[in-house]
């Protein structure tokens, strides 16, 4: 009996502490309020309404006129005429004939070599400076593209005074080339003379 009071009354103390304690937390704790978050607004665009479609009529261009019939030949044919036999009239034609030679209209005529440039010669220094004149006599040909080759002196006055000077200006010159047949031809045994005058120096 006596342990059953004990038992008793410690559940009486345990239960009136746990009572106790729980008074005790109520009472303690602190409730934060939060401050509500400030409303958002949402701005909602809307798309403007499509317009409803138009049939655009396309214009076709005007037809180009029609080109003016020929006027109709009337031809009279002489029935005494012959055939050939299935009702077709022959009927000769001349033709006039052409014939083909030089200076044609389908071929270029032929002609020597022809100066395109000719470059005067240098007047030498020291002939200049003594005031001697002379001239130079020149052999050379032309190759088929119209170059100046194989030049040799023939004769010069004074005596290799002038004879570089006028060689170096012959090289320089250009031709059109010799044509036979409607071909350049390497065309040889050209001459020419250059005077050197104290007048014409350049």
């Amino acid at each position: 009996m006596k342990k059953l009071l004990s038992v008793i009354s410690l559940a009486s103390i345990v239960t009136f502490s746990l009572f106790v304690f729980m008074a005790y937390l109520v009472n303690s704790d602190e409730v934060n309020i939060v401050d509500p978050l400030p409303d958002v607004i949402v701005d909602v665009y809307q798309t403007k309404p499509e317009k409803p479609a138009v049939d655009r009529v396309k214009k076709l261009p005007e037809p180009p006129k029609a080109p003016e019939p020929m006027p109709k030949v009337m031809t009279e044919i002489d029935p005494t005429l012959p055939t050939d036999g299935i009702g077709e009239i022959l009927v000769n034609v001349k033709v006039p004939s052409t014939t083909l030679g030089t200076g044609d209209i389908f071929t270029k005529p032929d002609h020597d070599a022809r100066p395109i440039v000719r470059i005067s010669p240098k007047y030498p220094i020291t002939a200049a400076r003594d005031g001697i004149e002379g001239w130079v006599k020149l052999a050379f040909d032309i190759n088929k593209v119209g170059e100046v080759v194989n030049i040799s002196i023939l004769d010069s006055y004074p005596k290799r005074t002038f004879d570089k000077a006028a060689k170096q200006a012959l090289k320089r010159w250009k031709y059109k080339a010799k044509l036979l047949n409607g071909k350049t031809v390497y065309q040889t045994h050209q001459t020419v003379q250059l005077d050197f005058n104290m007048d014409q120096q350049i």
